[in-house]
């Protein structure tokens, strides 16, 4: 059974899957690391594939970006094509001083700026946390493959231009790095009773300047592909 926003047949998913924002990061990963893999979706140019790492199965779908477009593609994933793990793989903005280009951050835990959590009635203020379960063997994952991560807070923001930048008062709280739905996919998969994980590289330092190019985050970000990868077998 498809749906409006995924061409995949019950079955045609592996119970973890790999989430970039990007369906060409998506792509890479599939062409680089997976065995045998195969397309089983194309809608919307959000390419998702399936295949074996180390003769696990393991999927990999792009999200595309934003809080609503990974609040549908991880809310479909989990609760019509029962996947109980997604692992984002994204790019995210340098916040804290001591983070540089291209660092892994591991976000065990997202601030955000979105009304999402406004779906769920609570009676105050949600903390979408990542799985620690996961969190702690991508911490071994790194470890093993002699990856230096950084492991703490994310900001996920609605808002990408955003003037005057409120990311100085965000790092002052110790937010490591900015990116646009960890938050979402945590609390999706809170109310699933599933697992998630942001594995993020970062992309760019905004308070600094500093970035890389479309190319480079497309398919030079290998790192955070291989700790999710082990992640995803262990």
């Amino acid at each position: 059974m498809s749906t409006p926003h995924n061409g995949a047949e019950i079955g045609a998913i592996a119970q973890t899957v790999l989430m970039p924002g990007d369906p060409l990061r998506a792509q890479f990963i599939a062409e680089n690391f997976l065995e045998s893999p195969v397309c089983y979706n194309r809608v919307r140019g959000m390419f998702g594939y399936t295949g074996t790492y180390r003769g696990v199965p393991v999927s990999v779908q792009g999200s595309g970006m934003g809080m609503p477009s990974i609040g549908i593609y991880s809310y479909e994933l989990y609760h019509i094509y029962g996947v109980e793990r997604i692992l984002r793989v994204g790019t995210a903005g340098g916040v804290a001083n001591h983070i540089q280009l291209r660092d892994v951050v591991l976000g065990q835990a997202a601030c955000t700026d979105s009304n999402f959590a406004d779906q769920y009635d609570l009676p105050g203020t949600y903390a979408p946390i990542a799985s620690f379960h996961l969190l702690q063997k991508a911490v071994q994952a790194a470890q093993t493959l002699e990856i230096p991560v950084h492991v703490g807070n994310l900001l996920s923001t609605d808002v990408f231009y955003h003037t005057p930048s409120p990311l100085p008062k965000w790092a002052a709280m110790g937010v490591l790095a900015t990116e646009m739905e960890a938050a979402a996919l945590y609390m999706n998969a809170a109310a699933a009773g599933r697992e998630a994980l942001c594995i993020v590289t970062i992309s760019d330092c905004p308070l600094r300047g500093e970035s890389t190019t479309a190319q480079e985050r497309q398919d030079s970000f290998t790192d955070m592909m291989r700790i999710a990868l082990e992640t995803a077998i262990r």
